[in-house]
Parts: C-alpha cells; structure tokens; sequence
C-alpha cells in the first residue's frame, strides 16, 4: 500500500498536463541541467524524419536530444499504448526513474505515434506524421499516412542513432525500448526486424509487457495443455507468481482462421511496411540472437479480455489471455529456437502500465547499471 500512495504522489508531482509543441532543438551545447518531467511543451521536442524531409515527429524528453549531457548513463524510450497517450507514458517513465533513483542518470523519451485513420482522429500539426490506427499501423512498423517512404520502426531508428551519438551522450552504455500492450507489441516486432542494433555501438535492451499478441516465428501454435483445453493455460490455472510452462505446441487447424499466421500474427503476407526488406530467416535469426537482450513483463492477472483485448481470430489462436500467449511465446522460442528470452511476472498487477512499471523488480531492467 506504502507503495502505491508514494506512486500517487510521484505522478502527481509529475505529470501537469496536455503537451504543446515547442520549438526546434538547440544546437549542442554543454548541459548541467535537471530532468524535465512535466508532460507539457517544455518537456517536448519535435524529430526530424526521412533526412532532408520536412517530415517530423513529436516526443517527450526528460533531456533535450542535441545538447550534449555527460551525467547521462543510460536512455528509456517508452512506447505509448493504443490510446496514442505518450503523455501519459512519459509521467510513469519519469515515475519510475524516480522510485528507481535514476532520473538523473537516464534520458527519458516518449515518441507519440499519432493516428488518423478508422477510430483514430488525433489532430496533426504541420509537416507531423500520421500512421494507421489499426492493422499493420504504427505498432508492427507500418508506413506513414502522409509519408509512404517513412515507417514507426524508422522513427524509432533515428531516436537510438541520436542517443548513440557520442558527441551529445558520450557516456551512454545502454539504450532499453520498452512498452506496454500495444506499445508491447511494438516493442516486440522492433526486436526482431529493426536494422541498426549492430551498428549503433551501444547495446539495446528490449523490455514489452504484457502485448495482446506476438509475430509467432513459424505456423505452430498452441496445442491443448495437460488437463486437455488450451484455455486452462490463462483461466483455469492458479495465479502464480511464476511463469506456467505446461504448454504443447504443433500444427494449426489453418481451416479455422485462414490468415491465423499473416503479418503481424505471423511472418507471411508482409506486404508494405519496414519489415519487407527482411526474410523470415532474417527476422528469426534477429528475433533470436537479440533474446539474452530481451525481458516479457505478463500481470499476474492480466488475465482478463480488458483494455482493447484482441479477440481477433488469429490473436485467440495464440492464447486465450494475455498472460498465456506471453507465456507460450517465450517458452515456444526458448525451447524450439534456442534464444533467450527472460519473462518477469509482475505480482498483483492487471492491464495497467504504472503497476508494471513502477513495480521494483523491473527496475534492474528498465535501468541497466
């Protein structure tokens, strides 16, 4: 309880109110400054996208991207969920920091992913960038609206180059992209396909929690568990504390759900997108030798259809909940792929990023020493 009513007041100190847009980035200079952690205009900045496109992209940021800051050790890029709140996401970033007593030394980024399409009515302002609200949009690296030649995974590669940047950060030694639901899934998908891990110089780690569904490797999937109904994976089981493992896998009744393993369920039928470039060997090659880099954060009782679920055909033919398809996603790849994946269960904690976060035992990995 101590816990929660010390988050309370964190958040409280910390998160103000709507964001404005400020101006363009400052040359870089020497900083000495604190943290910026109110979600209004102070605390964002706009990005640059596609080179020489006037293209741009708005993020939060505890510290400005082109003003030169040695105290910093490490950088938290954390992704929004399906409400496009980055906001939001920025207050339980910073939050953590602070319970964690590492805001002085981490570079806090949240990139805001606006939609315009279907549901999604989110105002840009000029030269901003728009993705899709559903299908392969902006969380399984789909191309912009307003800019074919841009995708989100691009957007998020240009914000690790610039953290790479030794000129600004020169004492970086890790940069973690983390997200939660939604923005699980898009941390998940980035791990497997982004193209500049190795080049940058400074490790990425990747952290998703609790992603509603996965880019499953292969066609395999699910079989019934011990007692005979795969729905006792999520349900009917005891809330541990500790990941289950009693899962089977083998082929798929394709007849059910036809597109069960299309893009981004799967790895077939990638038509458009950042993800084109790359083979299916090439996406599981990288899937698996970023795992030891990678850590899943299921709920304890995520275990429920809350929070823009998907019930989606081919999102139940990974699981029922959840918790289950991270739980069977992890044992799956670690068991027939050879990585490495790490799933932390978080006690006591539904479908709610603040809980995940704010939790001390994921500190150690949303901030590596």
């Amino acid at each position: 309880m101590f816990r929660y009513i010390l988050l309370v007041i964190v958040i409280a100190f910390l998160f103000e109110g709507p964001w404005i847009p400020n101006a363009q980035a400052a040359p870089v200079v020497a900083d000495k400054s604190a943290p910026c952690t109110t979600s209004t205009n102070t605390c964002t900045e706009w990005v640059g996208l596609g080179g020489g496109s006037p293209a741009r992209a708005m993020i939060y940021r505890s510290y400005p991207l082109t003003v030169r800051k040695e105290a910093i050790h490490r950088a938290l890029i954390m992704v929004h969920g399906a409400n496009r709140n980055a906001d939001h996401y920025f207050a339980t970033a910073t939050a953590a920091a602070f319970l964690a007593g590492t805001l002085d030394t981490t570079i806090i980024i949240a990139p805001l992913f606006k939609a315009t399409d279907g549901n999604c009515k989110d105002k840009l302002e000029p030269n901003e960038v728009s993705w899709k609200c559903g299908g392969d949009s902006w969380r399984s690296g789909g191309a912009s609206l307003t800019n074919q030649d841009l995708t989100s995974f691009d957007f998020v590669d240009g914000l690790v180059k610039k953290l790479a940047d030794k000129k600004v950060f020169p004492n970086l030694t890790a940069i973690v992209i983390a997200g939660h639901s939604a923005g699980g899934q898009f941390v998940m998908r980035y791990q497997m396909a982004n193209r500049v891990q190795e080049t940058l110089g400074v490790p990425l780690f990747y952290v998703s929690a609790n992603p509603s569904s996965y880019a499953w490797p292969d066609a395999s999937r699910i079989l019934p568990v011990d007692d005979g109904t795969p729905e006792n994976a999520g349900l009917g089981w005891s809330l541990e504390d500790k990941p289950h493992t009693g899962f089977s896998f083998g082929p798929f009744d394709a007849t059910k759900v036809p597109t069960y393993d299309h893009w981004p369920y799967g790895l077939e039928d990638r038509t458009g997108g950042y993800t084109v470039k790359l083979s299916d060997d090439e996406l599981k090659r990288q899937m698996v030798a970023r795992s030891s880099n990678t850590t899943y954060l299921l709920s304890q009782v995520d275990t429920l259809p809350l929070g823009g679920f998907d019930k989606s055909p081919s999102a139940m033919a990974q699981g029922p909940t959840r918790r289950a398809r991270g739980e069977a996603f992890v044992k799956y790849t670690n068991e027939q792929l050879g990585a490495k994946h790490k799933v932390i269960i978080i006690p006591e904690c539904g479908h709610n990023d603040r809980c995940v976060y704010t939790t001390d035992i994921v500190f150690s990995t949303l901030f590596p020493k």
